[in-house]
Order: C-alpha cells, then sequence, then structure tokens
C-alpha cells in the first residue's frame, strides 16, 4: 500500500466532456499540483486521465476519473504515492493524506463554482459544445 492513498469525489452539474478539457491541458497541470510530476498513461477523453508521479519527491500513479451520473459528473480523484528516499512515518504519511484532501476539496469546489456558475438549481447543465444557460 502507497503511503500516501487519497481517494475523493465530488458531483459537479456538469457533463463528462466539459469537466474533462479541465484536465486535458498538461500545462494546466502544474498549476493544479505543482509538486507532482505527471506522465500520462491513459487518456480517456471524457472519463478522465491517468498518471504516473514520476518526479523527485513523489512515485506513484493519479487519476481522474470523471464518472457521468443523472444530468452531471461525479469527478473521482485517486492518488495513491511514495515518498522518493526515505520513507514517511504513520504521522507524517496521515498529515500528507490530509492535505491532499483538502487540496483536492478546494480543487473540485473551485471547478464547481466556476462551471456550475449561472446554473439555477434544478435545471440540467448545458452541452459542453453550447455556452452557459441563459434565462430571457
Amino acid at each position: 500500500m502507497a503511503a500516501v492513498d487519497v481517494v475523493d469525489e465530488t458531483f459537479l452539474a456538469v457533463p463528462p466532456e466539459r469537466l474533462a478539457r479541465e484536465f486535458a491541458d498538461p500545462a494546466r497541470w502544474r498549476r493544479l499540483w505543482p509538486d507532482l510530476d505527471l506522465r500520462v498513461f491513459a487518456d480517456r477523453g471524457p472519463q478522465g486521465v491517468r498518471w504516473s508521479v514520476v518526479g523527485d519527491a513523489w512515485r506513484g500513479s493519479m487519476e481522474v476519473w470523471l464518472e457521468a451520473v443523472g444530468d452531471g459528473t461525479v469527478l473521482h480523484w485517486f492518488l495513491r504515492v511514495d515518498p522518493v528516499g526515505a520513507p514517511l512515518g504513520r504521522r507524517a504519511a496521515t498529515r500528507e493524506a490530509q492535505r491532499r484532501q483538502r487540496a483536492a476539496k478546494v480543487l473540485a469546489f473551485a471547478l464547481k463554482d466556476r462551471l456550475e456558475a449561472g446554473r439555477p438549481p434544478g435545471v440540467p447543465p448545458a452541452h459542453p459544445d453550447e455556452g452557459p444557460i441563459t434565462f430571457a
């Protein structure tokens, strides 16, 4: 088992295709996860991306899985890494996992706020090729 094993999921009232665009640009990964050196090993389009974590600090895997559910998407995020060099003690590993859990929620809620902006509750999200929903 990896020293840091984090799983998170958040529902967004956004089509998977729209959410997938948020993770498609490699330049964006460095802004989202500045301390992780990522290499794609499976680009699954609207279903997400799987990466190998290959940097000097951490080694392991990370995944964003986008699951279409109802009128939106469940954003599943998985991170399983070990530090390069000396292993983490149990307390340090727990602190790191908690830090990463909080960061995952900050990311998910920021996406939710931005991508769902202007959508009244109960109204289906716009199609990924359309602009935001507007009302006359």
